[in-house]
């Protein structure tokens, strides 16, 4: 069965009185363990369709299933439990917070979802492993490289075992070499732990690293390709 199932999505804006529609009848599925991205130019409605997917948002008129949830006409506090118990996200600026170190960062999302501070420790702490940052779990943002910072923001958006990985142009601080780092990271997540991640980017080269790529223009699906192999370096 599909994790997310999106049927007829449309959004529409007001400017001013004036409507305007940033994604137009929007239907695709994900199947757990995919590895895909959504790509296309400014204004093609990728940055919408991330917030809806992110549950950062609602449709004006669709259905969005996540999990067997119907999430599309959720309040704002059901929207939060969503967001904080089935979906991960990572963002091109890390978000980290300066006054904690990697541990403490990776551990916040299991105290919001209410578990002790002990298990929450320990959780992350086997999560930045996972992401080799064993070594730098006492740094604080400012002791760690770009590199490392996304890391530490994939390490916090894995910790509470979501559903979903949502990555919202994660390699764009990032200098080419690192951004293949990053990238490889992904990809081992996807194959050796069957995480299911959504790559968001304009970037078409770096979507190709991808297993499947969804293409936005004006608001419509324009291209949805699937291959077996994505091109990593």
């Amino acid at each position: 069965m599909a994790l997310i199932q999106m049927k007829n999505i449309t959004k529409t804006f007001f400017n001013g009185a004036k409507p305007v529609t940033a994604i137009k009848d929007v239907t695709f599925s994900v199947e757990p363990g995919e590895f895909m991205a959504i790509t296309g130019p400014s204004g093609s409605g990728k940055s919408t369709l991330m917030h809806l997917l992110g549950c950062l948002d609602t449709p004006t008129s669709g259905t969005y299933i996540l999990e067997d949830m119907d999430v599309s006409q959720l309040d704002n506090n059901q929207l939060a439990h969503i967001r904080n118990e089935h979906i991960g996200f990572i963002f091109q600026r890390f978000h980290l917070l300066s006054d904690m170190n990697a541990l403490d960062n990776v551990s916040l999302p299991q105290l919001y979802a209410n578990k002790t501070e002990k298990i929450a420790r320990k959780q992350a702490q086997e999560t930045l492993h996972l992401v080799k940052l064993s070594d730098r779990m006492y740094h604080y943002p400012n002791q760690l490289s770009g590199g490392e910072q996304q890391r530490v923001a994939i390490a916090r958006a894995l910790v509470n075992n979501p559903a979903i990985i949502l990555a919202d142009e994660p390699t764009g601080n990032l200098d080419s070499t690192t951004g293949t780092t990053i990238m490889n990271i992904f990809s081992q997540l996807n194959q050796k732990k069957s995480a299911t991640i959504i790559l968001v980017t304009h970037d078409h080269e770096l979507a190709k690293k991808t297993n499947r790529i969804i293409r936005l223009f004006d608001g419509v699906i324009v291209e949805d390709s699937q291959r077996y192999q994505p091109e990593l370096s």
